[in-house]
């Protein structure tokens, strides 16, 4: 691992500490792609699988020591769920609410570009 802590000096190193830039809740739209989603969990680090991980073509691989995103996500034909790196997320400031099927039984209310979780899901 290319950067990696040393921990009490015991040869054991641990990754990077990593800052989640949007929280749960948050609609964000893929920097490349221009989809847009609603954040529903995160990752600190990579946490797929290596075979999802190897069908992304070398040169667009993201790093794998950041937050990785689960967004309810929406393109013009279809919803879907996505799993992408925060290096290739940014805030959406459309103001507009996403669209998928899901959302309504994991999040309440809609303002200011977030939605709110529902109780039943929070911890």
């Amino acid at each position: 691992m290319k950067d990696t802590i040393q921990i009490f000096g015991a040869g054991v190193s641990a990754p990077p500490i990593v800052h989640a830039r949007f929280s749960i809740g948050d609609v964000v739209q893929h920097r490349m792609f221009g989809f847009r989603g609603v954040v529903f969990d995160i990752d600190p680090v990579f946490a797929n699988s290596e075979e999802w991980y190897e069908a992304i073509p070398e040169g667009a691989r993201p790093d794998k020591h950041q937050p990785f995103y689960h967004l309810l996500a929406e393109n013009g034909e279809s919803s879907y769920v996505a799993y992408v790196s925060q290096q290739n997320l940014v805030a959406d400031d459309s103001d507009e609410p996403v669209d998928h099927p899901a959302i309504t039984g994991m999040f309440g209310s809609y303002a200011d570009g977030k939605y709110r979780l529902r109780p039943l899901h929070r911890h």
